[in-house]
């Protein structure tokens, strides 16, 4: 997700000067060690991705692609356009409608519709598959009166991963029509409705395309997660590209075709973002219209405020609040049937390794945007810029691509180590360790670290890094005493973001996992698999409850970004 505009705001201009007025700069920019640290991260960041590429083309004489390849592709455009339209027409449905409209709940509803982010696709999949499977009810009960289960059989195959994938990634697109809508202002609706425009053509012709960048950036998040994933289109037997590269790998350890799959992957990225940057049509936001009033809400009256209310308390209720519900469910069942079940060695064991691995990628993840972050200040150039902001495209490449570029990196690192004489053999990083791990997430969630960082450096005004330099620190004096201790508050974020992130993850430690190392995830997704849901529901809600965190610190970004905080009524 893109921090609000305020941060933004406040990167350009820092200091709070007017328009026109020269920004106070860092004195003595230009250090080139710190601008060799900036373009050394970048570069270490970058390797994964060009090792896939490299091995790729190495490798493209010989093409060991499967056979369903072209069944592949098709599911994976079908599964695109069929996430991206529920989503559009979830998201931005929604945020019209508690923006435009007033009924009863709707100040709740406008931040609680934002809780199936905390929801990860595998987990609510899993449910969807127990209530809509064949053993479910509804199947028990279209069987006993129809004598077949039609639309359950439907929705419990191929049609339930979009049907999932929906529920858990429209708030991207809600948040962001939301926030475009409250921008237009009254103005806007004002001036379209007196030159005659109904309602919905107002909304259809005017709103709308005002809030297409919105659109297209939320689009683009929900794009790349639905890229990424494979656990939950695996329960519902869909085989993306995604799904390809990981049953590659497992199957075969054939780096060459997983390495060919992975590229074909990154291609479906590269089109998702192109296409996002066409959908914005190089349209983007009037900023003078971030001051102006909301729009009031148009009271609803009859039946109709009613059906505003079913309608966003079924999308919550199916997204979150039924799920939620489920897994409580299920974990006093299993923790009724069997007492010792929080105090299995798996159990404690498996948390231990999320634990660990979400400590270590938070701290890793922090200290490298640390670095960054304070390297561009002290630098100012243009080339620390642009590293730094590289380092940031690890979040919009799937894991597969990320995945597979650790695993050929980290084989080539085992060769030059074994050429050198080091004992222990080929696999003595990856299988040897969870560093495979460690290296994927640090590519994978460098991005969320260096944007709260930097949001908490551009609020430190560059007189006060003068100030210290002129009183003889050094740049890592100036670090550790100046910067460090003022931006507290970014890097707390930055922390918990990404350790939150680490613990949900799935295809990354699915595929870099050591063998017998599993998450709470993993463990998530084999006792899913094996349709062992009641013992899953407890691992399952630890996730969601820790995944809250990170959704509540957006909810209040967002509000504070947000001009007019006040709701009509």
């Amino acid at each position: 997700m893109t921090l609000p505009s305020r941060i933004d705001e406040a990167r350009e201009n820092p200091t709070g000067s007017r328009a026109g007025s020269r920004t106070p700069r860092v004195t003595g920019a230009g250090r080139p060690r710190w601008s060799a640290v900036v373009v050394l991260i970048a570069v270490i960041v970058s390797v994964p991705v060009v090792s896939v590429l490299v091995q790729a083309l190495a490798s493209a004489g010989s093409l060991k692609l499967p056979g369903d390849l072209g069944s592949m592709v098709v599911q994976t455009v079908a599964l695109l356009a069929l996430v991206g339209l529920g989503t559009t027409v979830l998201g931005v449905g929604l945020a019209w409608l508690v923006t435009a409209y007033d009924f009863p709940g709707r100040r709740l509803f406008s931040w609680m519709l934002v809780l199936p982010l905390a929801m990860p696709a595998y987990v609510l999949g899993f449910l969807f598959l127990s209530t809509f499977g064949p053993a479910g009810a509804p199947a028990r009960a279209s069987r006993s009166v129809f004598g077949g289960s039609g639309l359950v059989e439907v929705l419990s195959g191929w049609m339930g991963a979009p049907v999932v994938l929906t529920l858990t990634l429209y708030p991207y697109v809600y948040l962001l029509s939301r926030a475009a809508f409250r921008g237009q202002g009254q103005a806007t609706w004002d001036a379209a409705r007196m030159l005659g425009a109904s309602p919905w053509r107002a909304f259809r012709q005017v709103l709308l395309p005002l809030a297409r960048p919105a659109l297209a950036g939320g689009l683009a998040v929900v794009m790349m997660e639905t890229l990424t994933d494979f656990a939950t289109v695996q329960y519902f037997g869909v085989r993306t590209v995604s799904v390809g590269v990981y049953l590659t790998w497992k199957g075969t350890f054939d780096f060459a075709s997983a390495a060919q799959l992975s590229v074909l992957v990154l291609g479906f990225a590269v089109l998702v973002l192109t296409a996002e940057r066409l959908l914005r049509g190089g349209a983007r936001y009037d900023a003078r219209g971030s001051h102006r009033p909301p729009a009031a809400p148009t009271v609803l009256q009859g039946a109709a405020r009613w059906w505003a209310f079913a309608a966003s308390a079924g999308v919550l209720a199916a997204g979150f609040v039924l799920p939620v519900v489920q897994l409580l469910w299920w974990a006093v069942t299993a923790t009724v049937a069997d007492s010792s079940t929080l105090s299995t060695q798996r159990f404690a064991t498996n948390l231990t390794n999320s634990a660990v691995m979400a400590v270590l990628a938070a701290l890793a993840c922090v200290a490298l945007a640390l670095l960054l972050t304070h390297g561009v200040r002290m630098t100012g150039g243009r080339l620390a810029r642009a590293a730094a902001q590289l380092t940031t495209f690890g979040y919009a490449v799937p894991g597969a691509v990320i995945g597979i570029g650790v695993l050929v990196s980290f084989a080539a690192l085992d060769r030059w180590l074994e050429a050198a004489g080091v004992p222990g053999g080929t696999g003595l990083v990856i299988t040897g360790s969870v560093l495979g791990i460690l290296a994927s997430y640090v590519v994978r969630f460098l991005a969320p670290a260096y944007q709260a960082v930097d949001a908490s450096f551009a609020t430190i005004s560059p007189s006060v890094t003068n100030s210290a330099f002129s009183l003889g620190a050094s740049p890592l004096r100036v670090l550790r005493r100046v910067h460090l201790p003022m931006s507290r508050s970014g890097i707390a974020v930055a922390l918990v973001l990404v350790a939150v992130d680490a613990v949900k993850e799935l295809p990354l430690v699915l595929l870099l996992r050591p063998f017998g190392f599993t998450t709470v995830s993993v463990w998530v997704y084999e006792l899913a698999n094996e349709n062992f849901w009641e013992q899953a529901a407890l691992p399952a809600l630890l996730i969601v409850a820790l995944a809250i965190v990170p959704v509540w610190f957006l909810v209040r970004q967002v509000r504070l970004a947000e001009p007019h905080r006040q709701v009509i009524p």
